[in-house]
Order: C-alpha cells, then structure tokens, then sequence
C-alpha cells in the first residue's frame, strides 16, 4: 500500500520523486523519504514522519545531486512511522538503498541469520532485512568474481539471490552507491510500472505519476525484474532471464491527474461522474439488438448461457457495488447471483457449480485479497472475470475475460466515481444476460433508453450540492449515523455509512431499512441522524413505516426522495430531492448525494478529506 518512485537519466531526480509521492500519498501517508547519489557517488537520503511538505522542506534545505533516485511514501505495517523506520533503507554498509511495498513475511528469520553474521538492523522494518541481503549478496559476488563480471549482469543477478530468499509480497526499487547508473525495480504482488522517456526511465506504482513525462510504459507482471539506465532498460523473469516486453501507451491526460481548481480530489472526483459513467456506457449499448456488448468477456454467447451461477468477490466500495449488481442481475437475468467479501473467499472452499462464473471486481486491479481470491478460484478450474478501472492491473491480466469501466484515474482514498461507474457495468451485464434469457426485446430497449439518461440523471443529482452542504453544516457535530434502505438501495445505505467513516470519522452504520428494528434503533436518539434513502418504488410505504419508528423515538430524519413526494417530505427533518428513475439504477443516482454529505461533513469536521487516517487508496497487502 506504500507508494514507490524512481528516476535514472540527465536531469535532477527531484522533480518527479517529490511530484510522484504527493500524488501517491493517498497511499501511504506516515512517513516518506528519498535517496539519491550524489556526485562524489555516495547515497545521500532524507527521510522524515508525516506528509510529502515536511520531506520537500528538508530536500529543498540540502538540495541533493545527482542524476539517480528513489522515493517513498509509507503506510505503515512493521513498525512505528517514525523516521528511523522510514523508506528508504541503507545496508549495513551504505552500498544499497532500497524502497519497498508489501510485506516480507520471513523476515525475522532472515534478520536472524542476518544478526549471526555480524549485521546490525537499525529499524523495526520488514524491508530493512532485504536491503542488508542484497548488499550482503553483492559482497559475495564481488568477492568471488571481482571486476571480471558484467554490472547488467552482476546487479540483476544480485537482487534475484536476495529475492529467492524471502517470502512475501515486494513492488521494490534499488540503488547501488558504487554503480549510480544503474536501478534496479521487481514486482511479485505489488504494482510495478516502468516509464520509458528519451534518455531518462521512470519506475512507479501508479501510472498517474508519469503524466507530463513520459506516456510510454511496461507494467511488470509477477517476477519479473527490471535493470535500468538513463538510456537503456532490460525485463528478466526472475527464473527464465531476459523477456521481451511491447511498450504500452499511457492514455492519461496530466489534467486528468490535478484537482482542476476544486479544493479536494475527492470533491472533483465526485462531479465527474456524468463523464465517467457517459464513458463507462460508450460503445457498449447496441440499440439494434436491445442488448449491451463487450469486448473482452472472451466468452461466447452459448457459453454465457451455459452459466447457472454468477460469484462476485471485491473488498470495500467494490464490495458494496457488486450487492448492487445481485439485486440488477438476478432482477432482470433471473441469474442466482452470490457476494463474497475476497479476503473471505480466499480462506474459504464453498460449494461452488460447475456452471459458476467468477467477477472479480476492483478499482486498482491491485487489490491483494481480490487477486487471492480470483486466483484460487482460477486454480479450481472456474472462468474468471475482472471489472476495474486500471488498464494492464494484475487482475485485468490474469482473468479470463473482463471490463475495463474507462473513469478515469481515481486519485481521493475514497472512491466515487468507482462505485457508480462499477454500478453502470454491472446493469449493462445485467442487460446483457437478461437479453440472453427471456428479456424481450421492448424490454430491452426500455432498459438502453434509462442507461442513456444516466449521465444527466447524475448531474441533476450534483445539482443538490449546496442543499447538502447546508445539511452536513446541520448534522456535522454528531458522532453517530445511521444509514437505512431497502432492496436495490440496501448497498445504498452501506456504501453511504462507509464514505461518512471513511473521510469524517463518524460511527456510521448501514442497514436495510426492515432490520432497523431487529437491534440497531437501540442507538436511536436525539443526535443520532437517520440517512433513509426513500426513493418511491413498491417497497416505499415500509421504508415510511421504518421512518415513523425512528421520529416516535425522537430520532432526526434524513430522506432522500424522489421530486415531489410529500409524504415523505412531511415526516422527514430534511429532504433531497432527486428526479425520478428506474429502481435498478437508482443507487447510481441516490449515492451522489450521500457522497457530498460524506465530503460536507468532513470538511466542516477539519478532516483531510484525500488522505483520511489509517487508510490507503489500494490495499496491496493483506
């Protein structure tokens, strides 16, 4: 979850390190550092606790040289954030600098056998023992062969011996103070992507930090490694030696990448949902056949109609569409459809059809419990599919089949756009297998006719903000809210209670509005606010008996409700109004709002609404 940089080529290093780690903090904030050869070849690091403008002050204060560096921004896993456990790490003997994301799960053992041979570790970190085994490993090597092998040579093969060591996770960039023309980068589990520019390479985990310097890139897959110059680059498998590898093209905009006069990511994010869900939709509604089209399902129609069970397996905000797109599926294809949490599903051996298809769904492509998951299920025999949003992820490479949602990067810890573009595939796959079924084609055609109106639908929605503002000013002081809904917008109010504990820190709990009364009205009281999300459909007049439950207990009452209904408006302290839409898409268009009260609240709290505590945008650990 830790975000890593890297640069080799003519210029200084520091523009692109301290650019690249203040658009990675959102994964990792406690500490960050750099470190970079100087002149006089010897690895110069600053490192410090906290944000990336305490770590610029001090880089600005010593203005370090060189051509060459590496850099970190730290999430926490062994150790403390202090600057001692800080990225990166030297060797024992100031040979190495390492930065690294994931988690060595050997390595006492190896700091053990370490300590025997007379090494000390200076920090409570994982990676510090990988660093003191790379350099150890390079003694060894220099020792046994002096100056008779090749530096291209000697430094993969080096990093190769350290790494067959250890057990774990690793996305890692390596310096050498004796050789500072060359880094070295590997991936197993942790994002790793090269850049290739004009007499200058770039590593990253993230793709986003290269806009505006390079649009040429490689995403390592799993053991692969990376030897690089300011004016070469080679890929090795770990086992197999050098791989051939086609540069990619990276389709991001560096406007794409800035908070475009907005105040916060997340708040930018959040009003550019009509374009993402409009690009989420294009090309993939066929009006002559009333149906959707994909083209990376890989699976043919008869195959697809060879399914008799759908899983969903996804973490979070991913979790929480994918209950969204069981109530679309099994609603409109008559599918059984089943939801797994992946770190669940990963540890579990449940019964599964042979007939089952397996979504994977994730914004990253990164998620480290997702891909666990969809790999044992890989390995069972099942077809795998992916849903994300991160062209060459790990899991768009290893699935079967899949959908890229096209939204656009995703820079705010919280996801938004990501749920209701996630949303929007689903009800488009929904679409597409009920077509396979018994939907008609009128049926279809009305379905097409309501996914086009989306993107507008959505900017109606965006239309509340002000009024939301002024509600979240209302409420923001309380420390507890509850979230309630029925059927399609259950995952509503879930992913409503998430947002608010994600970025404000308020206790918030998401129900289905009929379980209210099975224990959570317990917490019901005068500053306690009750979310309903109360859009007219069948179920409308018992989420309004619900709604009376919580006002004779003297509970405030938020609705959200289509435009118009007085019932509601009648009984709630505070109504949002949204247009009318059909009961399949509306938790696209009733999040919106609960998304501003997320971001409102937040901000009225003093909260860092980007990079909220304890948090990281991918969770590339377990």
């Amino acid at each position: 979850m830790c975000g890593i940089v890297g640069y080799v080529g003519q210029q200084s290093p520091l523009d692109f390190l301290l650019r690249g780690l203040r658009m990675l903090e959102y994964r990792g904030y406690d500490s960050a550092g750099v470190a970079t050869i100087n002149r006089t070849n010897s690895i110069h690091v600053e490192k410090t606790p906290g944000r990336i403008d305490v770590l610029k002050k001090l880089v600005l204060a010593t203005k370090p040289q060189g051509h060459i560096g590496i850099g970190h921004t730290r999430w926490a896993t062994h150790g403390l954030p202090t600057k001692e456990n800080a990225h990166p790490h030297l060797s024992f003997d100031g040979a190495v600098a390492i930065v690294h994301n994931g988690v060595i799960e050997n390595y006492q053992s190896i700091r053990n056998q370490l300590t025997k041979k007379g090494i000390n570790f200076v920090t409570q970190t994982d990676t510090e023992s990988l660093a003191h085994l790379i350099a150890y490993y390079l003694r060894e090597e220099i020792d046994k062969f002096g100056k008779t092998i090749k530096i291209e040579e000697m430094l993969p093969h080096v990093v190769k011996l350290a790494l067959s060591q250890i057990h774990g996770t690793y996305g890692i960039a390596v310096l050498f103070r004796d050789y500072p023309e060359v880094m070295i980068g590997a991936k197993l589990g942790s994002p790793l992507i090269l850049g290739v520019g004009k007499t200058e390479n770039f590593l990253t985990s993230d793709a986003a930090t290269l806009a505006g310097y390079t649009d040429q890139i490689i995403t390592l897959s799993d053991h692969e490694l990376v030897c690089m110059t300011a004016n070469s680059f080679s890929v090795r498998h770990r086992d197999e030696g050098i791989v051939e590898r086609n540069i990619e093209v990276l389709d991001i905009d560096p406007s794409q990448v800035d908070r475009g006069g907005f105040d916060h990511y997340m708040l930018k994010e959040i009003f550019e949902q009509p374009e993402a869900i409009q690009n989420t939709l294009r090309g993939r509604l066929d009006h002559d056949s009333a149906t959707a089209k994909f083209g990376g399902l890989n699976l043919t129609p008869q195959q697809m109609l060879n399914v008799q069970r759908i899983l969903m397996t996804a973490c979070g905000t991913s979790w929480h569409a994918s209950l969204v797109g069981e109530y679309q599926i099994e609603t409109l294809a008559r599918i059984p459809v089943e939801v797994e949490y992946a770190s669940e599903l990963r540890y579990r051996n449940p019964p599964l059809d042979l007939n089952t298809l397996l979504f994977a769904i994730t914004q990253s492509g990164e998620t480290a419990d997702t891909i666990a998951a969809m790999r044992e299920m890989k390995r069972r025999g099942f077809p795998t599919m992916s849903i994300c949003n991160v062209v060459g992820s790990s899991i768009a490479r290893e699935a079967d089949g899949g959908i890229y949602l096209h939204a656009g990067p995703e820079i705010g810890v919280a996801s938004t756009k990501t749920f209701t573009s996630q949303c929007t595939v689903l009800a488009l796959l929904a679409l597409y297998l009920g077509r396979l079924r018994h939907l008609n084609f009128e049926a279809g055609r009305k379905i097409i006719s309501a996914l086009e109106k989306l993107p507008n639908l959505v900017k109606t929605a965006l239309a509340t903000n002000d009024h939301v503002k002024k509600v979240a000013e209302k409420y923001a002081h309380c420390n507890s809210f509850l979230f309630l809904a029925r059927h399609f917008n259950f995952p509503t109010a879930l992913e409503g209670a998430l947002k608010l504990k994600e970025i404000s820190y308020i206790h918030a709990e998401g129900y289905a509005a009929g379980e209210m009364k099975h224990g959570p009205i317990a917490l019901v009281d005068a500053v306690t606010p009750s979310v309903f999300v109360a859009p007219t459909c069948y179920v409308h007049d018992k989420t309004l008996s619900n709604m009376q439950e919580i006002k004779a207990r003297g509970g405030p009452v938020i609705a959200l409700i289509t435009e118009g209904d007085q019932r509601t408006t009648e009984i709630a302290d505070d109504v949002i109004e949204l247009p009318q839409i059909e009961e399949f898409l509306q938790p696209i268009v009733y999040n919106i709002p609960l998304q501003l009260l997320a971001y409102h609240v937040a901000v009225f709290r003093g909260c860092d609404v980007d990079k909220p505590r304890n948090l990281a945008k991918s969770v590339t650990v377990e």
